[in-house]
């Protein structure tokens, strides 16, 4: 009989104060980690005979027997019926204040015990390493034994989102009280860490996507800016490698080696800075991204890229706020279904305009001069212009589309999947049903000033955003029938 080691497993204990509970779920992750490194470092000098090493995530567990009541405005923060609900938890240390505050929020609103406990959910062991330079685990056949005998590994067959796609089937009639189970949010960070050649420690609470190079230009000079104000409330700057730098003057040195989607941080103590993603080209591209950052619940994520203008009345240069999508990416199909409605979210977009208004130096109806507002189509083809032109354009102009791109749609539908408040800003960059084609010497100097904008107007936004309460944003909107109470 093949014999099991565990650490010595806490008993369970109920909590009435969010941050000793957290403090407990730090506790029993790390001691399950630890003992997992040090197992296998243990394995890999003297190869394991007849055991299972085994350690489990912790758990947040809640039971409730009545229902709530609750502000009806809120929407998280409570469970909508009675019943016992659980999640398991990954990297507390990271989730250290989202974790304190959705605790705070359930036992205040129930007025009930949280239960802290080891769960009966393995740990992995490629994710009990993660962070851990000198520890590497080795390809199949590589060890002298075969690791998944002796270990838990990543099992795709329990990593999903049948929490967030409302497909989750409850097992012994206990409800998932977050969006992620641990294995799903491990999963994420690792692939994070890999695409973006940066640590999810770094990620903020504010995600700018683009798909043009000169933005992440302009972001640097616009963070070494505010690192050189000692009154902007920003800390540092990290770049792909995980370089930081806490000194506008301080150079970044080169980098080895360039990711599939470089990502930069202008960051805050609180983490409430700026993250901005250069995710380039497809809806792929921009699915992956926010699949990942998702588990990191941000508070929004807006796309601030080029599209094709598809209006003879628009110029290159002009802006696009979208308050609708046409969903022709397609890879997002099987997760959310294209009947399902993309809503603008009014927060976001009082924000953008309100960032415009305040960039641009235009308001009212002279601001319709070089913004418009409408259908933002997104589709998988880069080269749609070369297919005969009869039915797309007709499409796009039965959709009241205004501009096309390869991004935005994606994104916006992952953040109403997700629950991510979502908004789009896009700048003209050609116009190819007009015969003006994406091509060297189109640019006009009203292009180039409209472009050097763009990205200060996102970055307003995202301050605007900042000031705005946390419930303001989260709203109902982005809420199912039955929730789970974490953000």
């Amino acid at each position: 009989m093949t014999k099991i080691l565990t650490p010595n497993a806490r008993p369970s204990e109920e909590f009435t104060d969010a941050t000793a509970a957290v403090d407990r779920l730090t506790a029993l992750y790390m001691e399950a980690t630890g003992f997992l490194r040090d197992q296998f470092n243990a394995a890999m000098q003297d190869t394991p005979q007849e055991v299972r090493i085994r350690a489990f995530y912790p758990e947040v567990r809640f039971r409730t027997s009545s229902y709530a009541h609750v502000d009806t405005r809120l929407a998280f923060g409570h469970v909508s019926s009675p019943g016992t609900f659980a999640a398991t938890i990954t990297r507390p240390d990271l989730f250290r204040n989202y974790l304190i505050q959705q605790i705070g929020l359930l036992l205040e609103n129930h007025g009930q015990p949280v239960i802290i406990g080891p769960s009966d959910t393995p740990i992995p062991v490629h994710f009990a390493v993660t962070g851990e330079s000198a520890m590497e685990i080795p390809q199949d056949g590589a060890a002298e034994f075969t690791l998944r005998d002796v270990f838990d590994v990543p099992d795709l067959s329990t990593t999903n989102d049948d929490i967030v796609n409302g497909t989750h089937v409850p097992q012994d009639d206990v409800r998932p009280l977050a969006p992620f189970t641990a294995q799903r949010v491990d999963y994420s960070l690792a692939r994070l860490a890999h695409y973006t050649a940066t640590d999810p420690e770094h990620f903020q609470c504010h995600v700018l996507f683009t798909n043009y190079q000169f933005y992440v230009t302009e972001f640097e000079d616009y963070a070494r800016a505010q690192l050189n104000d000692p009154n902007s409330g920003y800390t540092s700057f990290v770049s792909t490698g995980n370089v930081e730098i806490t000194d506008g003057g301080t150079p970044l040195g080169e980098t080895q080696k360039t990711p599939q989607m470089p990502t930069y941080h202008l960051k805050r103590e609180d983490g409430s800075g700026i993250t901005l993603v250069n995710i380039g080209v497809g809806p792929s591209n921009a699915k992956t991204a926010t699949d990942h950052i998702a588990v990191l619940r941000p508070h929004a994520w807006l796309m601030v890229g080029h599209c094709a203008g598809l209006r003879n009345s628009q110029a290159l240069g002009d802006f696009v706020l979208a308050h609708a999508y046409l969903r022709e990416d397609h890879v997002l199909d099987d997760d959310l279904p294209v009947w399902t409605p993309i809503p603008a979210l009014a927060e976001i977009q009082i924000a953008l305009e309100r960032a415009v208004a305040q960039v641009t130096q235009l308001e009212g109806y002279e601001l319709k001069r070089v913004m418009r507002t409408g259908t933002v189509a997104t589709i998988d083809n880069r080269n749609w212009e070369l297919r005969d032109q009869s039915g797309p354009v007709q499409r796009l102009s039965q959709s009241r589309s205004i501009a096309l791109d390869m991004e935005s749609a994606t994104i916006a539908a992952n953040g109403y999947r997700f629950r991510v408040p979502y908004g789009t800003l896009l700048c003209v960059s050609d116009k190819p049903l007009h015969g003006e084609l994406k091509l060297p010497g189109m640019a006009s100097d009203f292009y180039k000033t409209q472009v050097a904008r763009h990205l200060m107007i996102g970055i307003r936004a995202m301050e605007l955003l900042r000031s705005t309460p946390l419930e303001r944003i989260h709203s109902r909107k982005l809420r199912s029938f039955d929730e789970t109470a974490f953000l």
